[in-house]
């Protein structure tokens, strides 16, 4: 995955709101969200077919995860598991600060360079792994961010220079009722580098996308709208959670 939106708002109906674009090779095998790993029932995820691990997940306790590639890392590397592990692990806890100390504590050198984001309804993280000693930690303040290849609203990157203003400048979304986003997400236009859905290039490009809120009633199950495609192309269907 190349960009996650994160928008953390403890107190409101809605506390945790996430739209995500996956950019990837686009013959790596994928599935949509679902319950697909029957030792961790309680995760609904996208599924990589080839790591068998996820790039968006949440669990029945609310909390979500969602990790990144870093600049250069592209792809498995021999000896190293897959970044699709993090979010399993993560959603093993009830809780994203507990999230965080699992996540904290694993070697960072068994992994490729990665980003991550954990939230729940109250808080939310940024996780950076460089390939060596322990991931590091940041809490996200109130509000809107943008995780692409590099940190959290880091205004060098030209797709987080170009969109992040215009996603807080949006009407906030009001779930089931993304309007206001679904055309962020979906655009494609140029300059080349700045696109936020990526057209096909070399292979690569945008192979589905998500928008994902989490209620602040823990009784009530997530919202997740998710497009199997491009998301100007392949249309937002409901993930179901029972």
């Amino acid at each position: 995955m190349c960009t996650v939106i994160v928008c953390s708002m403890p107190g409101h109906a809605w506390p945790l709101l996430i739209a995500a674009n996956r950019d990837e090779r686009l013959d790596r095998p994928w599935e949509p969200p679902g319950r697909h790993w029957p030792d961790q029932a309680n995760i609904v995820g996208g599924y990589d077919g080839l790591g068998h691990g996820s790039w968006l997940a949440v669990n029945d306790r609310g909390v979500a995860a969602a990790v990144l590639n870093r600049v250069g890392s592209l792809g498995p590397a021999p000896g190293k598991r897959s970044r699709g592990d993090l979010p399993l692990v993560a959603l093993q806890h009830d809780t994203a600060e507990a999230a965080l100390a699992a996540i904290t504590a694993l070697d960072a050198g068994a992994f490729r360079s990665f980003n991550m984001v954990l939230a729940d309804r109250t808080q939310a993280f940024y996780i950076c792994g460089l390939g060596y000693g322990h991931p590091e930690a940041t809490t996200l303040a109130e509000g809107m961010h943008m995780i692409a290849t590099a940190g959290p609203d880091d205004m060098r990157i030209p797709r987080i220079a170009r969109h992040l203003p215009r996603f807080q400048s949006a009407p906030m979304p009001e779930p089931p009722d993304w309007k206001s986003w679904i055309p962020l997400l979906s655009d494609r236009s140029l300059p080349a580098g700045s696109e936020l859905n990526i057209p096909p290039r070399s292979g690569f490009g945008t192979s589905n996308a998500s928008l994902l809120a989490v209620p602040a009633d823990p009784d009530t199950p997530p919202n997740w709208m998710f497009a199997a495609g491009p998301p100007d192309r392949a249309p937002f269907q409901p993930v179901a959670f029972t």
